[in-house]
C-alpha cells in the first residue's frame, strides 16, 4: 500500500476531467431559487438519489448542524480603459495594506509596468485612474490608485456582478440587475467575495425557516472568495499547485457551535466548499475549532482527513478544478465522477447557477 504522500504525488490534474455538453452549464438560476435539483450522494456506498433542494429539511439530521459562509459579493468586474483606447476587463480582487490593490486583468494587447489605465462605467465615463506596478502570476496586477479611492464604492459605482466567463452575458443584454440579485445568496452579510458562495444560492428564507422548524441548527463562518477558489490548475500534477490565500473569519459563536456539535457527535454540514475550506483551517488538534480572522491558503485534495466537516451541499464544478478535487476527496474521485455521469445523463444544470449535491 501507498501512504497519502504517495497517492498525492501520484495524481495528475487529468484525473479530475469530464466530459459535459455546453447546453448544461447553466446560464440563470432556477425560479424559485430552491426549485433547482438535488443530488444526494452517499459517499459510503455510491448510492444516488434525486430530489428538488426545498427537500433539503426532509434529508438532514434534526441535530445537524448547517454552516453557511455569509460572505456578499461585491461588484467587483469593471471595465478600463487604455491611453490607445483599448479596452480591459478587470476583476478587482482584494486591497492591499499600502492602500494598493490587487485586480485581474486581460484584454488585447501586452500590458505594461508603469501604464495607466482609467476605469470607466457602462457609458464610457471615467471614475478613478489606476497605475499598473507590478505583475504577479495568472494575469494578476498589483494597482495603484492615483488618487485616493475607496474600492467599494468605485466599484458600486461602475462594477457588474462578477459573472465567470462560461455565463455569457452581452452588451446588449447585460443582465446585470437580475444578476445583482440572482449571484449573492439571501444571507449574505459580510462585503469580500469576488464570486459567489454557490452552495448557498439554492435557499431561501422557506428553506431556512424548514430548518429550523426540523431541528437543525444554523451557524455561519465568513470566507470572502477570492482567485484561491476559482484559479486554474496551470500544474500536472495537483502537489505542485499553490492556492491563493482568501481571508476567513469564525466567529466565537461558530467555533462553539462547532466544537459543541462534534463532542456531541452531531454532524456537521458544510454549506459550500467555501465553508469546508474555512472550517477545515481553523481546526485543532485536539478536534475543536479556534474563533478568529485570518488567511488561508488550504488546499484539499486527495487523500485528505476531514477533521471536522460530516456532511457537503456543494455544486457540479469544473473540471480540473480545486473545487472538484476537494469533492473528490470528500467522496472518493470515482465515486464523485460517476455522480457526475449520472447527472448528466438526468439533465442536471452545472455551475455556478446550476443544481446542487448534497453528500452525506
Amino acid at each position: 500500500m501507498t501512504d497519502g504522500r504517495s497517492e498525492q504525488d501520484a495524481l495528475r490534474v487529468a484525473d479530475f476531467d469530464y466530459d459535459l455538453p455546453a447546453e448544461a452549464i447553466a446560464q440563470a438560476p432556477a425560479r424559485p431559487r430552491d426549485a433547482s435539483r438535488l443530488m444526494v450522494l452517499d459517499r459510503g456506498t455510491g448510492d444516488v438519489g434525486h430530489h428538488r433542494f426545498r427537500d433539503l429539511p426532509d434529508l438532514l439530521r434534526p441535530d445537524d448542524l448547517l454552516v453557511l459562509n455569509d460572505t456578499r459579493v461585491i461588484a467587483a468586474a469593471l471595465t478600463a480603459r487604455r491611453a490607445t483606447g483599448g479596452r480591459i476587463k478587470g476583476c478587482f480582487l482584494r486591497p492591499l495594506a499600502d492602500g494598493a490593490w490587487e485586480v485581474l486583468l486581460s484584454g488585447r494587447g501586452r500590458l505594461r509596468q508603469g501604464e495607466t489605465l482609467t476605469v470607466v462605467d457602462a457609458d464610457d465615463r471615467p471614475h478613478a485612474a489606476l497605475c499598473l506596478e507590478s505583475r504577479g502570476e495568472g494575469g494578476v496586477w498589483t494597482v495603484r490608485p492615483a488618487e485616493a479611492v475607496d474600492p467599494l464604492a468605485l466599484l458600486e459605482a461602475v462594477g457588474r456582478p462578477p459573472l465567470p466567463p462560461y455565463i455569457r452575458r452581452t452588451r446588449q443584454d447585460p443582465r446585470t440587475a437580475a444578476d445583482r440579485a440572482d449571484y449573492q445568496t439571501v444571507y449574505a452579510r459580510a462585503d469580500g467575495a469576488v464570486a459567489a458562495p454557490t452552495a448557498g444560492l439554492h435557499f431561501t428564507d422557506r428553506v431556512l425557516d424548514r430548518l429550523a422548524a426540523r431541528g437543525v441548527e444554523r451557524t455561519v463562518v465568513t470566507l470572502h472568495v477570492g482567485l484561491g477558489t476559482f484559479q486554474p490548475v496551470r500544474a500536472e500534477r495537483p502537489a505542485d499547485h499553490r492556492m491563493h490565500e482568501e481571508f476567513l473569519e469564525v466567529p466565537a459563536e461558530a467555533a462553539e457551535a462547532v466544537t459543541r456539535a462534534r463532542r456531541d457527535g452531531r454532524r456537521v454540514v458544510a454549506v459550500g466548499t467555501t465553508t469546508v475550506r474555512a472550517l477545515e483551517s481553523v481546526v485543532r488538534d485536539d478536534g475543536t475549532v479556534r474563533p478568529g480572522r485570518e488567511w488561508t491558503d488550504l488546499f484539499i485534495y486527495p487523500p485528505y482527513d476531514f477533521r471536522v466537516v460530516g456532511a457537503m451541499v456543494t455544486n457540479f464544478h469544473l473540471p480540473r478544478t480545486t473545487l472538484l478535487m476537494m469533492v473528490s476527496a470528500f467522496a472518493g474521485r470515482e465515486r464523485v465522477l460517476a455522480a457526475y455521469r449520472e447527472a448528466v445523463r438526468h439533465g442536471y444544470r452545472f455551475y455556478s447557477y446550476g443544481d446542487a449535491m448534497l453528500i452525506g
